[in-house]
């Protein structure tokens, strides 16, 4: 039996559809297995080929989840290793001896997030918009958050402002001492941000509240005050930085679960000063509220208009650049 040359047109566009849909339908099932639940897909991870990123102190080993992302491997990887980079620079090594990074392509031109586990063995999953861009990679910061995350032991829950406060902190810092950022642009952004941290109405103190606001920039305001008194109690010879490199030498990553007045205590140890334990038992209870203008004015922060001046005559100017300075290995 003959068929027409227009019926034939028309079952092959059929099987065409027909293929399409298949591919697109596994391929979001092979993508799901990847973004499926609040866990990471430890066992799914480990059946796919890997690219290993070797760093001082650890190795990466990065895997592509099932999909296209237009630009090409390499250039991902080198964001990995810019990244890795930056938290090497403040570490002083890369803070886990094995890190699995598991990229999914996703909808878009963005990074949208990541997670990071250590229960069984330290994990970070990034969704990676498809048609993301070198420029976006260039200004990300999310990646070297993600990484931050594995410095320090699991905590409980209550104290997830610890784990997030000190990530919103370190990541620009790192940046800068890696000459990934300048100091104008984080100290800018920090004056800007940072009194989404500060306490409201009800608030029982960081401990006990549990909102976007004081998780993220109370956390973070809690580390810059802590390395700004750190810096004070030790002639400006060490800070928070030296505190946190501590607690790594002790063992202390995203993989071991620790409490937080071990962690305190061990960062403390390594500086010398009792700061960081103090100023949780004032924070970490009740509210307290820093004066932010005063902080900025003796750290010398003017800005003017829409800029940011220096002035390198403030009281805290030179604990200011300090901050920001990279440090030796």
């Amino acid at each position: 039996m003959s068929i027409s040359f227009a019926v034939r047109c028309t079952i092959a566009a059929a099987l065409t559809a027909a293929l399409l849909a298949s591919t697109v339908a596994f391929r979001a099932d092979a993508q799901s297995e990847y973004m499926r639940g609040s866990g990471m897909p430890y066992d799914a991870f480990d059946r796919l080929p890997k690219t290993d990123i070797e760093m001082p102190g650890g190795v990466i080993h990065v895997a592509f989840a099932p999909g296209d992302i237009t630009l090409p491997r390499e250039k991902l990887l080198d964001w990995i290793r810019k990244s890795a980079s930056a938290v090497h620079a403040y570490y002083g090594r890369f803070p886990v001896n094995s890190l699995r990074l598991l990229l999914v392509p996703v909808d878009g031109a963005r990074i949208r997030g990541g997670t990071t586990w250590g229960y069984r063995g330290a994990a970070i999953r990034i969704p990676l918009g498809r048609d993301v861009t070198e420029e976006v990679l260039r200004h990300d910061w999310v990646l070297v958050h993600e990484m931050v995350h594995t410095a320090l032991p699991d905590m409980p829950n209550r104290h997830a402002w610890l784990s997030e406060g000190l990530a919103v902190y370190v990541e620009p810092v790192a940046r800068v001492q890696a000459g990934a950022l300048t100091a104008p642009e984080i100290w800018q952004a920090m004056m800007r941000d940072m009194p989404k941290g500060l306490p409201q109405a009800g608030d029982d103190g960081l401990d006990n509240t549990g909102t976007w606001g004081r998780k993220y920039w109370g956390g973070a305001m809690f580390c810059l005050l802590a390395d700004i008194e750190i810096r004070r109690r030790t002639n400006n010879r060490l800070g928070l930085q030296d505190a946190m490199r501590g607690v790594i030498a002790a063992g202390g990553n995203h993989e071991q679960g620790w409490s937080i007045d071990r962690v305190l205590s061990t960062a403390d140890k390594a500086v010398g000063v009792d700061v960081l334990t103090r100023l949780h038992g004032e924070m970490g209870p009740k509210p307290v509220t820093p004066d932010l203008a005063a902080l900025w004015r003796d750290l010398g922060l003017n800005p003017p208009g829409e800029g940011l001046e220096f002035d390198d005559t403030a009281p805290l100017a030179a604990i200011r650049k300090a901050i920001t300075e990279r440090r030796a290995n």
